[in-house]
């Protein structure tokens, strides 16, 4: 189906369109030697699977301030932002997925499990591998920071 044929809500009074628009999430990867910290997500979706701490970006918050908020409020970590590791999308799925790499910020508290999260840990690429991930958007992430194929 091109773009022009795509149907969107109109107003039959006033005429105005509603955009229903992605909702946007960040993360962050962050690197300890050959290890990345993971979570354990605590709620559905994805409960009791493995994610990079991550969520959804508030109005009127940045890419990076939300991956910031999002991994001291799951794992109680402070973080320094490295490169963007990559932007995800997928057919039929309402979330673009932005994803950073970084490391524990200097005078940072280890990791620990937060309200949403059951259990943290550091995992080595081939470890990574053996665990249930959550979503696409973790699988494909680890997928370009170690080079290598993961699957959810």
């Amino acid at each position: 189906m091109g773009a022009a044929s795509k149907k969107v809500p109109v107003c039959v009074r006033c005429g105005a369109v509603h955009w229903i628009d992605p909702k946007v999430a960040a993360g962050i990867l962050i690197v300890r030697g050959d290890r990345v910290l993971l979570v354990k997500r605590g709620i559905e979706p994805g409960l009791g699977r493995w994610t990079f701490p991550g969520g959804h970006v508030d109005r009127g918050e940045t890419l990076e301030e939300a991956a910031l908020r999002e991994t001291l409020e799951e794992c109680g970590v402070t973080a320094d932002l490295g490169d963007l590791l990559g932007a995800f999308s997928y057919p039929g799925r309402p979330v673009v997925v932005v994803i950073y790499r970084g490391t524990l910020a200097v005078g940072s508290r280890e990791p620990h499990a937060g309200d949403e999260t059951l259990e943290v840990g550091w995992f080595t690429a081939e470890e990574a591998a053996g665990l249930p991930l959550a979503f696409r958007s973790v699988a494909d992430a680890l997928s370009r920071l170690f080079g290598r194929t993961y699957g959810v």
